[in-house]
């Protein structure tokens, strides 16, 4: 404990970001110019900051410098910590002003496309000055690592299938479900009742079965006594789904909560058909013990407001857009 808290008070923060740049450059030549220093300068911090540790934090080779075991050890905690830094600095300024911060979200894709936008677009709408960073759309399990590694403040989406882990907390928005779509322009739009049978030699474009959206939709089959439909189109991609929907030949199943939000703006059609109720929860999840800026605050209090009715009112939604 000595050793740690003496290095402690000889670490610079320099020195990690200098680091951290070379890291990234692969090169401290390249490091210096992106910095905006010489390359005696970072070569000097990295001396310094091997000195201190005294261990070897850079391999040299024929294309440059990498990281070392110690070095990538480092230089996960410097990320950590750099976040850490940015979000105390992003939360002293909101102190002075709740509507002006900085929220990093985390949440899949399907979310994305349809609770996440009307999130966004009305806080933007009413709070202008808040900065928001959705940086990846990855499965819940992986953003449950990114809340805990500080590179996202909070998550939305579907909540992880185990359950919440001990160190996070969840609060359940609305339970999703599953609904059969096509572009506008689809033949089948035009049916008044469909049943899933009839569909299964028409054009499907499916996320992969190893995919957690894929696994929703062939248990939805299963609990019919079907099986999944060959699909030559196997996408996990909503961008590349939907494009491939407003061509009018392909089908789809996707989320409806996604649907309430972005089927017109999409030119997607819900298809009459009736498929087995099967729900699953989409909420926020936020570290435990860990105070969430101003901006997040007013995140989850927009989210339960935009949520709420939605919550209610799938089923009619549902009928709202075959009818459309």
């Amino acid at each position: 404990m000595y050793r740690a808290e003496r290095i402690s008070r000889r670490l610079k923060l320099r020195q990690l970001n200098v680091l951290l740049a070379v890291a990234q450059c692969g090169s401290m030549v390249k490091a210096a110019e992106l910095l905006a220093i010489s390359q005696p300068v970072v070569s000097e911090a990295i001396a310094d900051l091997e000195t201190v540790l005294g261990v070897r934090l850079l391999d040299r080779n024929p294309h440059g410098v990498e990281p070392t075991l110690y070095g990538r050890a480092l230089l996960k905690r410097s990320i950590a910590i750099f976040n850490d830094l940015r979000t105390s600095v992003s939360e002293l300024e909101s102190l002075a002003d709740p509507t002006a911060g900085e929220l990093r979200i985390g949440s899949p894709e399907p979310t994305m496309a349809g609770l996440l936008f009307a999130i966004i677009d009305r806080m933007s709408r009413q709070y202008p000055r808040i900065a928001f960073h959705v940086p990846s759309n990855e499965p819940p399990d992986v953003l449950v690592r990114e809340l805990r590694a500080r590179n996202i403040e909070v998550m939305i989406g579907r909540l992880p299938g185990a359950g919440p882990a001990p160190d996070t907390q969840t609060e359940v928005l609305l339970h999703e479900r599953a609904l059969v779509v096509a572009g506008s322009h689809n033949p089948w739009t035009r049916r008044r009742k469909i049943a899933l049978a009839e569909l299964m030699d028409e054009p499907w474009c499916l996320p992969p079965p190893e995919s957690l959206p894929g696994s929703i939709i062939a248990r939805l089959f299963q609990a019919l006594g079907m099986d999944v439909p060959r699909s030559n189109m196997t996408v996990l991609s909503i961008h590349l789904q939907t494009a491939l929907l407003s061509t009018g030949r392909f089908l789809t199943i996707l989320p409806g909560s996604m649907l309430h939000f972005s089927a017109k703006r999409l030119s997607l059609k819900i298809l009459p058909v009736e498929l087995p109720v099967q729900t699953w929860p989409v909420g926020i999840v936020t570290m435990k013990d860990r105070t969430l800026s101003p901006a997040a605050q007013l995140f989850v209090k927009c989210a339960r407001d935009v949520a709420k009715p939605l919550a209610k009112g799938l089923k009619s939604d549902v009928k709202e857009h075959q009818n459309a």
